[in-house]
């Protein structure tokens, strides 16, 4: 009689920023998804602490394994390796998270992943929409990432093709809602107000998409000046007396964000011979680039793939995904001494 070998059973392990999160996977099947936040303690200083993060990691870590354990009805031993987010990220909380995971593999005497949490926002659609294409193209837009990549296998070859050159998506979203008084974070209440405006009221600009900009930075995004441009229309309304309509300023520069992101995505698309953008990071949550992306994707046969909310933002699920990718292909796991690195390049899987 053959006996059927079981795929890996991998824990995954999340603390890059302000959420704790761990997850179990086997194969592509998600069998517990947990996660501690520590975004509330940050509402009164307007953005993340990263002490009080660290703090809230080592606070979180056990009571969130735990029940992640006993979610998926497994215990410590049935365990067959271990990621862990090794970076880009905060360095004290990547600390803890990774000291937690050199210590369990350890003790278990397990193989370690210290993988790449920005890919990792790529992996975790598996979960949800079956075996990822093993070409296409990954948008991951987040508070510190506005990138496009050419994956060729999300194992092994990942090409960057540009990125933000100032801030991110995420970022310039959360600033726009300071300008407009908004509660923090910003992102989401902008979002609202977007939905409820007229996006022809104000023409904000687009950056890098006219002249000599256009084709150098092909595949960038710029929103610093976006973001300047809307604060010098927020003052000059008020100097001039008027009122301020905060629905049709937010759904202008929403608009203006969304353009960037999704032509360049779907050009790069077209230029690459890929039939697949997959999206990830917590500014996919966005509702204006879920609907512009796939109407635009829809034109030329692109399937578009983003993942459910419950994802976008950092998770135990994506880690384990990404750790469960590398470990079917047969990656080396990483030495057990290996460092966070809090910009680790997006062309890097794992750490080696």
């Amino acid at each position: 009689m053959t006996i059927e070998k079981k795929e890996p059973l991998i824990l995954g392990i999340e603390s890059t920023c302000d959420e704790t999160g761990v997850a179990l996977v086997r194969g592509g099947t998600l069998l517990a998804d947990r996660t501690a936040t520590s975004m509330d303690q940050y509402a009164r200083y307007g953005g993340i602490i990263p002490e009080i993060a660290s703090r809230a990691h080592l606070e979180s870590f056990l009571p969130t394994l735990e029940t992640a354990l006993e979610e998926a009805g497994v215990g410590l031993d049935e365990v067959d390796a271990i990621a862990v987010s090794a970076g880009p990220g905060l360095v004290g909380s990547l600390t803890v998270g990774i000291c937690a995971a050199k210590a369990l593999a350890t003790s278990l005497g397990v193989p370690i992943y210290g993988v790449n949490h920005v890919l990792g926002h790529l992996a975790v659609d598996e979960l949800v929409d079956g075996p990822l294409p093993q070409k296409f193209i990954g948008l991951v837009v987040s508070g510190g990432h506005s990138n496009l990549l050419l994956v060729n296998d999300l194992a092994t070859d990942v090409v960057e093709l540009g990125g933000t050159l100032d801030d991110a998506a995420g970022e310039a979203f959360d600033k726009v809602g300071r300008l407009l008084n908004l509660p923090y974070p910003g992102g989401p209440h902008v979002d609202r107000l977007s939905q409820q405006g007229d996006v022809n009221a104000i023409k904000f600009p687009r950056g890098l998409s006219a002249g000599k900009d256009k084709e150098r930075y092909k595949y960038d995004f710029s929103f610093s000046g976006l973001k300047t441009a809307v604060s010098r229309y927020v003052q000059g309304v008020a100097a001039r007396g008027e009122e301020i309509v905060p629905e049709d300023v937010c759904a202008g520069f929403s608009e203006a964000v969304n353009d960037s992101l999704t032509a360049k995505a779907v050009q790069a698309c077209l230029d690459h011979g890929c039939d697949t953008i997959i999206v990830g990071g917590g500014f996919s949550a966005n509702s204006r680039i879920r609907t512009l992306l796939n109407e635009r994707a829809a034109k030329h046969g692109i399937t578009v793939r983003i993942p459910p909310l419950r994802f976008c933002t950092d998770n135990g699920a994506q880690i384990a995904a990404m750790g469960s990718t590398l470990a079917r292909a047969g990656v080396k796991p990483s030495p057990l001494e290996f460092s966070p690195d809090s910009g680790m390049n997006l062309q890097q899987m794992s750490m080696q």
